[in-house]
């Protein structure tokens, strides 16, 4: 099936323009985009091990925060390195294969992205309002069901939309605006008419923000009625502590999404659309281990055990 609507198509490989109308910044973008990258490998990586290393953080919240770097992991890596190639090198072109397949991954783990901070939202309803039941509640079971379950959703929403770019015709410009494969970036080269696609992507996109927004607000409103009750400041405080990084990765995160997608997608807005995903596809998944590790004290605790223990070892290997 797949095979028969891709004969339709004429066009072989993409060409991507990133930013190839400033010449001048190629290599200074190189060197930030490189930077920010190994920031992101390395500071979610270094979380994952950490989480992995303390029984301690075997927690449900830190459950969830473990993914969430994978997948800031993930989708940083389906972006960045052709990001990075197109930079460096003349020949930008990309497969039809290759863009689909990219499109495909980096939607597949934005909106498992966007699900699993709306299922850490829940988690932080349950610990905030439900303290003593919060262990019962959110069972090993139930967790790995919600994890499960934003994963299953990602992956049928990105199937949705690649097989709606698959069905186009592309017979015209192989040239796209962009440095990778964006939906309207893609779709913006059909040949044919493009009303399905457009439909699915307003109903999916729409469906997907009114849902994650509405059991993240429902959830804080909850959260922020239990804290106001609280009468000692300590309870307060803690209170405050667990939801400061979660809400401040919550508000970057649809912050970028929402600006996204306001942008009108025409020639003269090209530019914004270009920079606003760079926000979103190599800056958010650097924050967000900069934000839960500089305000989470179980995190930056460990880190100094293990930097302390390392050290330790080699003054004893050298001494």
């Amino acid at each position: 099936m797949v095979r028969e609507v891709r004969n339709q198509s004429s066009v072989a490989t993409f060409i991507l323009v990133g930013f190839s109308e400033f010449p001048h910044l190629q290599a200074p973008l190189f060197l930030v985009f490189l930077s920010i990258y190994t920031v992101t490998l390395v500071g979610n990586l270094g979380i994952i091990v950490v989480i992995r290393i303390n029984p301690k953080l075997h927690t449900p919240m830190y459950f969830f925060l473990s993914h969430l770097s994978f997948l800031d992991i993930c989708y940083s890596s389906v972006f960045t390195p052709k990001l990075l190639e197109i930079l460096v090198v003349e020949d930008r072109t990309i497969s039809f294969n290759g863009c689909m397949t990219q499109f495909f991954f980096i939607c597949m783990f934005v909106v498992t992205e966007m699900f699993m901070l709306t299922v850490m939202a829940y988690d932080r309803f349950v610990a905030v309002c439900n303290p003593l039941l919060y262990t019962v509640v959110m069972s090993h079971k139930l967790c790995s069901l919600l994890v499960a379950g934003t994963y299953m959703w990602g992956h049928l929403c990105s199937l949705i939309f690649t097989y709606s770019l698959v069905v186009q015709s592309y017979c015209g410009s192989n040239v796209i605006n962009h440095f990778g494969c964006e939906y309207s970036a893609i779709l913006s080269l059909s040949c044919s008419d493009t009303t399905f696609s457009q439909m699915a992507c307003f109903v999916i996109c729409t469906f997907n923000e009114v849902c994650s927004l509405l059991i993240i607000l429902t959830s804080y409103v909850f959260i922020i009625a239990t804290v106001s009750r609280m009468p000692s400041k300590g309870g307060l405080r803690k209170a405050f502590s667990t939801c400061a990084s979660h809400l401040t990765a919550l508000s970057i995160f649809h912050g970028i999404i929402l600006l996204l997608y306001s942008v009108p997608h025409d020639k003269g807005s090209w530019f914004l659309v270009k920079v606003d995903t760079v926000l979103f596809t190599v800056m958010i998944p650097m924050l967000n281990p900069l934000i839960y590790s500089l305000r989470n004290k179980d995190i930056k605790e460990t880190v100094r055990r293990l930097i302390y223990a390392k050290l330790h070892s080699l003054h004893i290997k050298f001494r």
